[in-house]
């Protein structure tokens, strides 16, 4: 919702892959007027996106994801030219979040990603208290769509 209020003029999908929070997300998007803003049912193995987009936005969830480097070598396809993924997910010390052993550090991120045709492009390890913030970009090196 945050992303839909702060831009106006373009288009927000909110992908879930839970039926209920899908229904939610839209009904939430339609009585707080937000037109611009679209809720996706996704299957588990994919991001179900529309149309490309210009960031892929995974918050507090990568952890969660099965196959994670070709879920996410599909998920490049829904990517505008130029575009980025960005991920935040809970630090390894973080008081708060998933079960420690279910947590996830940004080098191996980096290892299951790189096979999936993406490359660190900026990190933020610091601004959110219990979370850290990577954004990915394809790969000059990989191989065109």
């Amino acid at each position: 919702m945050r992303f839909a209020r702060q831009n106006p003029s373009g288009k927000v999908f909110a992908v879930d892959i839970e039926p209920s929070m899908v229904k939610f997300l839209g009904e939430r998007a339609q009585r707080e007027q937000l037109g611009n803003m679209k809720a996706v049912l996704a299957p588990l193995d994919g991001v179900n996106l529309p149309e490309p987009v210009d960031v892929l936005f995974v918050c507090d969830t990568y952890h969660h994801i099965d196959n994670r480097t070709a879920y996410f070598k599909k998920a490049v396809a829904s990517l505008k030219p130029g575009g980025q993924l960005v991920l935040v997910d809970f630090k390894k010390d973080a008081p708060e979040g998933p079960p420690p052993e279910a947590r996830i550090a940004p080098e191996q991120i980096d290892q299951e990603l790189g096979p999936a045709g993406l490359v660190r492009v900026r990190s933020d390890l610091t601004t959110l208290p219990r979370q850290y913030m990577l954004a990915y970009q394809v790969s000059p090196a990989a191989p065109t769509r």
